[in-house]
């Protein structure tokens, strides 16, 4: 992550005249050179003034008409597109830029109105835009308190002053592991740089390992050997070549044999460490023994400190501040100095371009997530990909990928609370920013009437939210979402090929009562009811009825399974995961569309089985079925909706990306998807298949970012490792030998150790015991290779002699 760049590109300042209306006051450090009516106007959304403190949220150098001037922006350019040929061009268009409002309405019998209504805005290119929340609600209360220019510039100046300079830049694989991760230590050892300088010129601390033990205090006091804890502890402990290894993460740390030296039949595991409430212990003893990253507090710390008791403030103070700063590492902690305040600023670090500001899937889920009853409108084959019981919330997911014109309503509400549903709208047709790209280009989540026009005519159909119910009236949209009652809308004269559907070949329309494994998860089994086609039927782009309405559909019972989990209290996280999960099981399964009606893809792998030729073996790709009746069955209840994406500019954007992602990925030429998937799933997996698939993965993961490539296919909420373990209970020693290698491997780095700290206690001891046998011939074997014979008995024995003693003989 870039310090260096500026965090604030322009602050703006707008005021309401009861005569001439919404007016730009201030804008600095400079003109940006586009409308000032549009920009006040958006500022000040309707109906501002009956409420006391409203957000908005607003994008610039989306279109023609709110496109800043580049000659003062300076703005880097976006990403190619493909030209006709396929070759990659040159977006001149600038990056968006992101604006935070707060509009504000104080109560004054002075003026003729009644109330001054003000409102300042922050432009900024970073998407996580909720940071800056703080400090734009002390800077509006100072322009109130002394309406001035110089207050901007301060507002300016403050955030461009936060100092990020020292937070970690992970890795596209990295923040996919850190957003599903729960722990608050993940990624930890990349703050190591930032910690040391928070500690101040101070010797480094003695980084103490990474161990797979009890957490401290949990049934166990600390002690320097306690049976069964320390058999665990070095058991399952990574161990670092230096202590520079542990302070970057990806270096690697091979375990040594000492690490199987003390264990035994009897070793058993007793508990989980927990992570961050072992940075500080012992800081009375001297940062040398004190400042750890996990593990216990030294043993020695009171016998070290007698002597240096005038240093124990300074020592506790330090290791307090890393303590404060690093309570969850899934933020990095910065602070923003205004008017002698010094503003706490928590920057996440896996976010995605496209997810703007702090959205709620949650929320926007349990909005839209009544029975169908609340969906009216005809019954479209992009939108109802369960006929009429289409759960309204899948009704919208097929509308954002299939670029349908979404509105979302909100009358006599807050324009930020509307803003947020079309923020969770992007997010939700993106997978939250992971998947598909350019929702947020043809998002605006506050719109007027000011700029109606030009906003409707976007390309690709636009993600608007409006508090003004003279949108409904209008008809300009496909489908009209009501955030103040969840009613759900879907427009009369939404075309029945929109966009119109290009001629494809006929195939059978299936209907099934059941769900499928998806690669992401595990699902249910399948009943399927088959209906056959009348001959002479309209194509699939003309279907317009689902007939019978089938509650058991595949998304029917994905939507009920996000419902329970809300209920459960599952987090934003795992909702978002899930939705992700679900969005890359269509484009894969897309691929397989494009495969078997056009011969080839090139947004997946192409599909093929495992395979034992003569010529070699050839392990399989491309999305995983139980069976083929199971492909053709889902193939046929998506192709409306495949068609419909096929001709969308995000799906022209994933074309490049999959590209991308094919020729910059850690591991080469394996679909690893596919193969946990198979791990997973397969009912009947033949022994070479496992052997095939084990030594693939061994051979593939030999680096840091090949590591980080696997885990972030192996997230906790699907059971993380659990695949790969099967390995250590197969049959076949190679199978088992090849889990140890990849395990071991996985071992090596921090990330690795908290994967396996998550496997049950039955897994975990069960890889400790084959690695010890492991290490154990491993150096049998070497002590025989280095064995040496003394000169004079070797030149006592006869030839045949010498052929006794041999190794093999050995």
């Amino acid at each position: 992550m870039s310090g260096d760049a500026q965090h604030c590109s322009f602050v703006l300042l707008a005021d309401f005249d009861i005569d001439r209306g919404a007016l730009l006051t201030y804008q600095f450090p400079q003109p940006l050179g586009t409308d000032e009516g549009l920009l006040a106007n958006l500022m000040l959304p309707d109906g501002a003034e009956r409420q006391p403190e409203d957000w908005t949220i607003f994008f610039l150098n989306q279109t023609h008409f709110n496109t800043i001037a580049p000659v003062l922006a300076l703005e880097p350019t976006r990403n190619g597109v493909p030209d006709a040929n396929g070759a990659d061009v040159e977006d001149e268009q600038p990056e968006l830029l992101y604006v935070l409002n707060l509009v504000r309405t104080k109560l004054d019998k002075t003026v003729r109105r009644g109330a001054v209504v003000k409102a300042m805005a922050i432009c900024t290119r970073h998407p996580f835009i909720q940071i800056f929340k703080p400090v734009l609600l002390m800077a509006l209360d100072d322009y109130f308190a002394n309406p001035s220019q110089d207050c901007l510039a301060r507002l300016f100046d403050a955030v461009n002053s936060m100092d990020i300079s020292m937070a970690p830049s992970l890795s596209r694989y990295e923040k996919l592991i850190m957003r599903t991760s729960e722990r608050k230590d993940v990624f930890l050892e990349k703050f190591d740089d930032f910690i040391q300088d928070a500690l101040g010129d101070r010797e480094p601390p003695t980084a103490q390992p990474y161990s797979l033990t009890t957490r401290q205090g949990q049934g166990h006091k600390a002690s320097a050997s306690t049976g069964s804890q320390n058999s665990f502890d070095d058991g399952l402990q990574a161990r670092p070549r230096d202590e520079n290894d542990i302070r970057r993460g990806d270096k690697k740390y091979s375990p040594t044999d000492a690490s199987f030296s003390s264990l035994d039949g009897s070793a058993v595991w007793v508990g989980n460490e927990s992570g961050l409430d072992q940075v500080v212990a012992g800081a009375a003893g001297g940062l040398q023994n004190g400042v750890t990253y996990r593990g216990r507090a030294s043993t020695d710390a009171s016998s070290s400190s007698h002597g240096r008791r005038e240093e124990l403030p300074t020592v506790q103070n330090a290791a307090s501040v890393a303590m404060s700063l690093l309570k969850d590492s899934h933020f990095f902690p910065a602070t923003v100095d205004f008017n002698d305040h010094r503003l706490p600023v928590k920057v996440p670090l896996s976010t995605f371009p496209e997810e703007v500001g702090d959205y709620s899937l949650i929320q926007l889920v349990q909005t839209f997530s009544s029975t169908s009853a609340s969906l009216t409108g005809p019954i479209h084959p992009h939108l109802h990909t369960s006929g009429a019981s289409t759960p309204p919330i899948m009704v919208l997911f097929n509308a954002l990928i299939t670029a349908k014109r979404i509105i979302f309503l909100g009358h006599h509400r807050p324009a930020g609370q509307v803003a947020s549903y079309v923020l969770a709208a992007c997010a939700l047709g993106s997978g939250c920013g992971i998947v598909l790209r350019g929702f947020i280009k043809r998002a605006f989540p506050y719109a007027n009437l000011t700029s109606r026009e030009e906003w409707e005519s976007i390309e690709g159909g636009y993600i608007a939210g409006v508090t003004n119910p003279i949108f409904e009236a209008s008809g300009n949209w496909d489908l009209l979402c009501d955030v103040s009652t969840g009613r759900m809308v879907v427009s009369r004269d939404i075309l029945i090929n929109y966009p119109a559907a290009p001629p494809t070949t006929q195939t059978q329309l299936l209907m099934r009562t059941g769900t499928l494994r998806g690669e992401g998860g595990p699902g249910l089994d399948e009943d399927v009811v088959r209906t056959s086609r009348d001959a002479g039927a309209a194509p699939r782009s003309e279907f317009v009825s689902a007939g019978k309405a089938d509650s058991s559909s595949p998304d029917n019972l994905f939507v009920e399974d996000i419902l329970a989990a809300i209920t459960a209290h599952y987090g934003e996280a795992h909702v978002r995961a899930r939705f992700t999960e679900y969005l890359m099981r269509f484009v894969r399964l897309t691929a397989r569309y494009e495969e078997d009606n056009m011969g080839s893809t090139m947004i997946g792998w192409p599909s093929a089985a495992y395979s034992e030729r003569p010529e070699g073996r050839r392990l399989g790709a491309g999305i995983g079925f139980l069976d083929e009746a199971s492909c053709s069955r889902e193939l046929a209840l998506n192709t409306a909706r495949i068609d419909a994406w096929r001709r969308t500019e995000s799906y022209t954007l994933y074309q490049i990306d999959f590209r991308n992602m094919l020729a910059t990925d850690p591991i080469q030429g394996v679909d690893v998807i596919h193969q946990l998937w198979r791990l997973r799933h397969a009912k009947k997996m033949s022994d070479g298949e496992a052997e095939f698939i084990m030594r693939t993965i061994a051979a593939n993961v030999q680096t840091y970012d090949q590591v980080t490539q696997l885990l972030a296919y192996m997230p906790p909420h699907i059971n993380g490792l659990l695949p790969l373990s099967f390995g250590l209970f197969h049959q076949s020693e190679t199978v088992r030998d090849l889990t140890i290698d990849i395990f071991n491997e996985l071992r090596s780095y921090p990330i690795g150790v908290q994967f396996l700290q998550a496997l049950n206690p039955f897994q975990r001891y069960a890889y400790v015991r084959q690695a010890h046998a492991h290490a154990r011939e491993a150096r049998t074997l070497r002590d025989q290779n280095t064995l040496t014979i003394p000169t004079t008995s070797y030149m006592t024995r006869t030839p045949s002699n010498r052929s006794d003693t041999s190794l093999g003989a050995q």
